[in-house]
């Protein structure tokens, strides 16, 4: 299934999304492919055994975050439930809001 997605790529969309070497960012243009990268590195991180609440997956707009999202579950199915992704202010806000009481805030701060 993954091999599909990875036929749909251009040759440098293929070399990110296969990239092996640890943490990877991907900085393109509009309409560059950059959302079809991400969900298609993800859906081949899984493939590959990385365990779906290891993977972080940001961007900067609610649009993109729920693109990415959707065509994600499209991908691998219920796994994405497990993956941590979002808006870096969605994101950063859980996991503020989630340890807010190690900082010395109430939780709801």
């Amino acid at each position: 299934m993954v091999n599909d997605y990875l036929d749909e790529l251009n040759e440098s969309q293929r070399a990110a999304v296969l990239y092996n070497d640890g943490p990877s960012l991907v900085i393109a243009g509009a309409g560059s492919g950059k959302t079809r990268v991400l969900t298609t590195r993800i859906a081949y991180m899984l493939a590959q055994g990385v365990q779906p609440h290891s993977i972080l997956a940001l961007t900067f707009t609610n649009k993109a975050a729920n693109e990415m999202r959707e065509r994600i579950e499209m991908m691998v199915g219920s796994k994405s439930r497990y993956i941590c992704m979002g808006t870096f202010h969605s994101v950063f806000s859980r996991i503020l809001r989630d340890n807010a009481e190690v900082l010395g805030y109430p939780k709801g701060y």
